[in-house]
This record gives structure tokens, sequence and C-alpha cells, in this order.
């Protein structure tokens, strides 16, 4: 299931997205600029280029203060060069809260793509059956002029736990309501590919084929079998899914979790219907903190990026590597607006995270930023925990 250090990743990812984006949002308003005082070509009157260029740069110069300091540029005499530093601020700000709308969208959906992954994934056995069939019919033709025995799959075909599976109420309401079947030609080839390639020729499988049918334990091994060295490994499938799902690579041990204890679930004596996996115990209340920790990041950036400017000694706060400036971000938005997560947990996540997505160095210097941080500002009350287990500012 999805935890809080996975949401804590997406809002980085996010985070991280939209800074990059932002950036650009910043080169596109100066493009602005430069287009506003560019020569008009077509223009039947002689222009003075030098004074044009003249007029670009400071206005240039104008928009880049005005994003550094965030103060209203006075309107000077020159009305041109004020009418384009003004249209560059507006389409600046439109840009980026447009982005930030965007990324914090993408960051939910990211998170929800896994539950849709998980369901793609559980239709891959009633899939796999129709491909086998396909196959069957194909070596039956070439089997009139050969004398090669047919792959008997009748086993698999009747395996107890593929059918239960199949015949889950809610497996196939939630796919068609997610539009997740296995419907396109290339994840269909790459399931062929898999069955033709890997599986067929598989030790265990052909075993498992050889042996009598009607043990309902040997089923449920052979299925969770399938999945371990077929879809979560193998070649095939992986590379399949890798290329179709940008976030596979960080997603694959959360969804093979859900996906084989939901095989395991799928135990004999089970009289009710399986009720297949959540997202989380309270996708809800997730979906919340994910959200809150994404905007109240943004809304107070200016707030954080002067606390950590002010713990970084002897060292520009612009140098600090983009990814950490966000953790440490993110770790103190948290601190102030989840009371009811300790401090230590807190710095422990965004620590782990650093590890793996940040430089070497990154575990000791976000360690020690927020550890500074969180002693003064629990300090002067800044920071106060409260509820079950905790004691305000402990």
């Amino acid at each position: 299931m999805l935890n809080r250090r996975t949401l804590r990743i997406k809002v980085m990812q996010a985070l991280y997205a939209y800074h990059q984006a932002v950036g650009s949002d910043f080169l596109l308003a100066n493009d602005r600029i430069a287009d506003a005082f560019a020569p008009d070509l077509t223009s039947p009157e002689p222009q003075d280029r030098r004074k044009l260029q003249g007029q670009r740069k400071l206005a240039e110069v104008v928009f880049k203060d005005w994003h550094k300091t965030g103060e209203e540029p006075e309107k000077g005499d020159d009305a041109d060069i004020h009418s384009a530093v003004q249209d560059a601020i507006s389409f600046y700000k439109k840009a980026v809260a447009k982005d930030g709308t965007f990324y914090g969208g993408q960051m939910v959906h990211a998170a929800e793509s896994i539950h849709d992954q998980y369901l793609h994934l559980l239709n891959i056995p009633e899939v796999l059956l129709q491909v086998i069939e396909e196959d069957k019919a194909r070596a039956a033709r070439k089997h009139i002029a050969s004398a090669e025995p047919l792959l008997d799959t009748t086993r698999l075909e009747e395996n107890q736990v593929i059918q239960k599976l199949i015949s889950n109420t809610q497996l196939q309401a939630l796919t068609i309501r997610r539009a997740q079947r296995w419907h396109g030609e290339e994840e269909l080839e790459a399931l062929r590919l898999a069955w033709r390639n890997e599986m067929r020729q598989d030790p265990e499988l052909l075993s498992y084929l050889a042996a009598p049918a009607g043990n309902y334990t040997e089923d449920q091994e052979m299925l969770k079998h399938l999945y371990k060295t077929y879809v979560f490994k193998g070649e095939s499938l992986p590379r399949y899914i890798e290329e179709d799902d940008l976030n596979w690579e960080e997603n694959r041990s959360i969804v093979k979790n859900l996906v084989l204890k939901t095989v395991k679930m799928l135990d004999e004596p089970a009289t009710e219907e399986l009720e297949l996996m959540a997202l989380s115990a309270n996708w809800a209340e997730d979906k919340e903190f994910a959200e809150s920790l994404y905007q109240q990041t943004l809304a107070d950036d200016d707030k954080y990026e002067k606390l950590i400017a002010e713990s970084v000694q002897n060292w520009d706060v612009d140098r600090v590597a983009l990814t950490d400036k966000i953790l440490l971000k993110m770790a103190l938005c948290e601190m102030h607006l989840f009371r009811g997560i300790p401090v230590k947990v807190t710095i422990n996540e965004y620590i782990e995270i650093s590890k793996i997505y940040s430089t070497p160095k990154s575990k000791q210097f976000v360690n020690g930023i927020l550890d500074k941080l969180a002693q003064d500002l629990t300090a002067s009350g800044a920071i106060r925990k409260s509820g079950r287990g905790l004691l305000d500012n402990q």
C-alpha cells in the first residue's frame, strides 16, 4: 500500500518539476521583452536599433530586479519600457500560477496511477489465457505439417485462482471505470512475446502443466510465479511497462506488493468475494496530506528560503542543490503544518529521501540544517506539536 514516504516523494517531484517550469517561465517572459523591442522590419520609417537595444536591456534589468525583490517597479519616464516590463510580469505571474495548479494535479494523478497500474496488472491472467488460445490455434495450423507435439496448457486454463480473479466483480467494475483493460496492440504484443519467448519454456511451468489438476495451492503458487518471474522481472513485459509508465521504476515495488498480496488473499476456503487492495488505508486523508504539503510549501517558499539562507553558514543559498532546498522547505512546512507528526519523524523521513534522490553529501547537509532549525523554531514556539503521544513543543 501507498505510504507517506512515497507521498512525500511525489510532492518533492512535483515541486522540482514546478521550479524547473518556473525557470522556463522567466525565460519566456524575458523573450516577450525582447520581442517588444525587436526592430519592425516592415516599418516604412527608419528605426533606431541602438535605442531599441538599450530599451530592451533596461527593461530586462527592471524585470530581473522585480523577480528578485518582488517590489513593484516604478513607472519611469519611458512608457515603452514600463509597458514591456508590466507585460512580462503579468505573463510570468499567470504562467507560474498555471504551473502550480498543473503540477499539483500531476502529483495526485501520479499517486492514483499506482492503483490503476495495480488494476491493469491484475487483468494479465485473463488476457494471457486469450494469448494462449491464439498461440494454440497458430500452433495447430503449423502442426498439420509437423510431428512436434502441441503444448497442453489445459491446467493453466483451468487454474482455479486465475478463474477466481477473472470472475471478481469488483475488478471487472473498476477495470471498466478506470479504463484498465489490455487492448492496445503494443501491450498485447508484449504479452505474446512474454508467452512465446519466456513463459512457455519455463521448466517450472512445464512441470506444473504436466502434473494432475485440482491442487489449489499449486494453482496459487503458479500464478505468483508468473507474476514474480515475467511481470515484475523478465524481458518483454517489464520493458513495455517501463516504456509506458515513466514512474514504473519507483512504483514497481508498491504495485508488486499490492498484486502479490491480492493473489495470496485468493484463498480457497473464502466464501465471500475478495475485496481488492486499496491504494492506502485512507486515501482521502493521504491525498489531503500530499496536497496540503505541496500547496503550503509553495505558499511559504520565500519564508523558508530565508530560514535556510540564515542557517547556511559561509555558503550562498543559491548554490544549494535544488533537490536539497526542496526537501528542506518541505520538512519545514511539515513541521509547521502537521502538529501530529513528531519533528524527529519528519527529519528522518527527509534524510532517507535525500539518500535516494540527492547528492552523496546531502544526508549530512539536510540533517544538520533541519536539526538546527527544528531546535530554534521549537524554542521560539514557531513549531508546536500536539496530539496522541505528543506534548506541545516536544
